[in-house]
């Protein structure tokens, strides 16, 4: 193992907080759109079909391309400068979707988008595991996760303000933009204020990166290194992704949400953003640190794959929850059922992660940290929102935008499920092998 000292608890906590923030701004800038597709509909004549583009592809061409190249940089320069980079890039994005007058201008400007957040989860994780201990990443990693939450619950927050403000104002008048819709408006006021979250991570201390005697034999690897091991192990990491990339897939489908609560329980979007929200931000972060408490506790207990253990029941939690919610007969009910996917989304968000830092040498995390990302990002975004727009807009018909969002979760996850078993065992026998290699 390394010789060298882990950082202090107080300097590696910092970090992470910080990181945490960054994480949550993210959230916010993207899933903002999600709650604002009736106005931005009406305004610029598009279709579920086109909302489902803007929601996903536009943001995941980027997002996930980028993504590898990134995680290549993360692995051999200053990390903590190339996520002020990436901060100030999509929050100028964010805000230039407010001056969009078009559907191809606010395309252009959510591949923006896409591009600056490639940059973090990446350089977070390579951080993360060079400030921790395996044994102590679940908690720090919970910690960083719960922003999936938090920013969906603070974006469905301001969402809730933004349209109730628009209920009093048609348009406002800013200085050298002119009259901007209530919509655009929200785009300029969650983006602007990432600028100043980018210069702080220009004064924080970059991790010294760690190394134990099998990562250094693949000291200085390239993206074909990279994906070769990810190749010779495939038994583990395909498994393992497929799961997630179900989770993905489910948790971007739900960017239609707001639309379908109005179209099937008459419901204004923004009393859907208020109670989200709320939910979101009170369920949440109280299960990604339960996972990562979970997590800790039942490895310190003698399950070494604990990771996984908790990761299928999220699965299983949110699979069943999410094909229920919007089939409920009264809004009360769909939002308990969305409540339950938020357990399991939120526990599978943690537990993916930490499942993959356990199987994953650290001379190559970032690039194989990207690659996850790159492959659940272009999978979840590719295939959640525009087979909920393609399903409502070709198949079920708009007013019934409730069934395709349900129908998404049967449609992507039954054969996983049935496959759980089988993945578990690939995941054991990597997992095994690989904590003989890190034995000194």
């Amino acid at each position: 193992m390394s010789e060298h000292p882990w950082p202090a608890s107080r300097t590696a906590w910092s970090m992470v907080i910080l990181l945490t923030i960054a994480y949550i701004f993210s959230f916010v800038d993207r899933g903002i759109l999600g709650l604002l597709i009736e106005p931005i509909k009406a305004d610029l004549q598009l279709k579920d079909e086109d909302l489902g583009y803007l929601i996903g592809p536009a943001f995941a061409l980027f997002y996930a391309t980028m993504g590898l190249p990134l995680g290549w940089l993360a692995d051999r320069r200053r990390r903590t400068w190339i996520v002020a980079a990436g901060i100030a890039l999509w929050s100028a994005a964010t805000a230039a979707s407010g001056l969009a007058r078009s559907f191809w201008h606010l395309f252009f400007a959510r591949m923006g988008v896409g591009v600056g957040e490639a940059t973090l989860s990446p350089c977070a994780m390579s951080m993360i595991g060079d400030s921790f201990p395996p044994e102590r990443r679940g908690k720090p990693i919970a910690v960083y996760s719960a922003a999936l939450s938090l920013g969906a619950g603070i974006a469905s927050l301001i969402g809730a303000l933004v349209l109730t403000w628009a209920k009093t104002s048609s348009s406002i008048d800013l200085p050298l933009i002119g009259a901007t819709k209530p919509w655009q408006f929200a785009f300029l006021v969650v983006g602007l204020p990432g600028l100043l979250l980018a210069i702080a991570f220009l004064f924080i201390p970059e991790p010294m990166r760690r190394k134990t005697q099998a990562d250094t034999a693949q000291a200085g690897t390239g993206f074909a290194d990279s994906l070769g091991h990810v190749k010779r192990h495939s038994g583990a990491f395909v498994g393992l992704f497929a799961l997630i990339c179900v989770m993905t897939i489910i948790a971007y489908s739900h960017g239609f949400n707001a639309s379908a609560f109005a179209r099937r329980y008459d419901w204004q979007p923004r009393d859907y953003a208020w109670v989200n929200g709320l939910m979101t931000l009170t369920i949440g972060p109280m299960t990604v640190a339960t996972a990562g408490i979970m997590c800790d506790r039942w490895r310190k207990a003698g399950l070494h794959d604990a990771p996984f253990r908790v990761l299928w029941i999220g699965f299983v939690v949110m699979l069943i929850s999410s094909v229920l919610a919007l089939m409920m007969p009264t809004a009360f009910l769909a939002f308990v059922m969305l409540g339950l996917g938020t357990v399991g989304i939120g526990t599978m968000s943690v537990t993916g992660m930490v499942c993959l830092l356990d199987i994953t040498p650290a001379a190559i995390r970032g690039q194989v940290v990207a690659l996850y990302y790159m492959v659940i990002s272009i999978t979840g975004l590719g295939l959640g929102p525009t087979s909920v727009g393609w399903l409502s807009t070709r198949v079920f018909g708009e007013a019934n935008l409730h069934l395709a969002v349900s129908a998404v979760p049967l449609l992507y996850g039954l054969i996983p499920f049935f496959l759980i078993p089988a993945i578990r065992r690939k995941y054991l026998a990597e997992l095994e092998r690989t904590q003989q290699e890190r034995k000194p």
